[in-house]
């Protein structure tokens, strides 16, 4: 799994509205949340979106972005976010290829897990936690006192 002080993999990837999505054009806008997820619409998965979900205007007051990434299809994504009301996007890692580059895939599954990225695309600071959705809301209340303006 990428450490602390690591630079993010280069990458090319669909969103839920099926646009090509590179990690250049990410860290041009600033600082974000990553955070992969094993498939929409599973009942961890959910509450770990709608957590995202009900704390993203805070994040969004630090000055970070929120980026979700599973395995599914667009098709996919796109239902999830609209049932839940997602407010960041979902993308669509089909072949698993950028969950290996951030080592997240264990025996072919893809773990839970949330990484900050800086701006200049290196990790500040991960987690693994594959059941425990309070750890990622507890790192993601991180990530706002680390870049609250």
């Amino acid at each position: 799994m990428l450490s602390i002080g690591d630079a993010v993999p280069d990458f090319t990837i669909t969103d839920d509205a099926g646009e090509a999505v590179r990690r250049d054009d990410l860290l041009a806008e600033g600082p974000f949340v990553l955070y992969f997820y094993p498939a929409d619409f599973t009942p961890v998965c959910t509450k770990q979106a709608c957590m995202f979900r009900d704390i993203h205007p805070e994040l969004v007051d630090a000055g970070l972005r929120v980026i979700g990434i599973s395995a599914q299809g667009a098709s996919s994504h796109t239902a999830f976010k609209e049932k839940f009301d997602l407010p960041f996007p979902l993308l669509a890692d089909k072949d698993k290829a950028v969950a290996k580059a951030f080592g997240v895939l264990t025996m072919g599954f893809m773990r839970r897990a949330s990484f900050l990225i800086d701006g200049q695309g290196r990790v500040v600071d991960r987690l693994t936690a594959d059941l425990r959705v309070q750890k990622h809301e507890a790192f993601a209340r991180r990530a706002i006192a680390r870049f609250g303006r």
